[in-house]
């Protein structure tokens, strides 16, 4: 995500059901939050950086116990960072890392913690007015990579990415991109501004979505 623009997007009300809440996010999703275009990080369509043939992925690890993150590594693009927890803003509408921190990732803590139970988000700004910001090379993430969560527990959450996904803004599907791809796991999602940068709407024109799911944990 980039910019300031909130654009009515992502709208929820505490206590709807994750069915309204996945549809909130998908307004969110197409809004595409508005962007300075630096750079476009990403281009394409829907279409997957598909896992390289024959590379096995490992099997899922069993979900942890909630634990609020604290910290964000994938260390084969650099990214190390602080969580916040993010919720609702005064209009109801999910709360993005504040632009002036661009250095921040944010939990939607409304929803499951990294490595509990369930499908856990995690949003960041993709660029600023003048600089890079904490998720400027998510998409350059690939199949099979780790993803490490820092929990206050003093655990670890251990992610291996299943997939690397750009979904235009006239083809985002909430289902895929905020839903469980097996109930049985602990995934994660990390999202940003991707595609294209329109200039005359001040907007990219797509989202970049990794993917990923529980496959270890330790403790620091």
């Amino acid at each position: 995500m980039s910019g300031r623009d909130r654009g009515g997007a992502g709208r929820l009300v505490t206590g709807l059901t994750w069915a309204v809440v996945l549809l909130g996010f998908w307004l969110w999703g197409r809004g595409i939050t508005e962007g300075h275009g630096i750079a476009a990080p990403a281009t394409g369509d829907v279409a997957a950086v598909g896992r390289p043939g024959g590379t096995p992925l490992p099997p899922p690890y069993a979900p942890l116990a909630p634990a609020r993150p604290e910290r964000l590594q994938i260390g084969s693009v650099g990214i190390r960072a602080p969580v916040v927890e993010r919720g609702l803003d005064a209009d109801g509408a999910v709360d993005p890392p504040p632009y002036d921190a661009p250095g921040l990732v944010g939990w939607y803590g409304g929803g499951p913690a990294p490595g509990a139970p369930g499908t856990a988000l995690l949003v960041g700004h993709v660029d600023t007015e003048s600089q890079p910001a904490v998720f400027y090379r998510l998409a350059h993430v690939k199949p099979g990579e780790r993803v490490s969560v820092n929990r206050e527990d003093g655990s670890v959450a251990e992610f291996t990415v299943e997939a690397v996904e750009v979904f235009t803004k006239d083809r985002f599907d909430p289902k895929r991109v905020y839903g469980p791809r097996d109930t049985h796991r602990s995934e994660l999602r990390l999202i940003t501004c991707g595609g294209a940068y329109d200039r005359k709407r001040h907007a990219y024109t797509a989202n970049v979505v990794v993917s990923a799911y529980l496959t270890a944990a330790r403790t620091r």
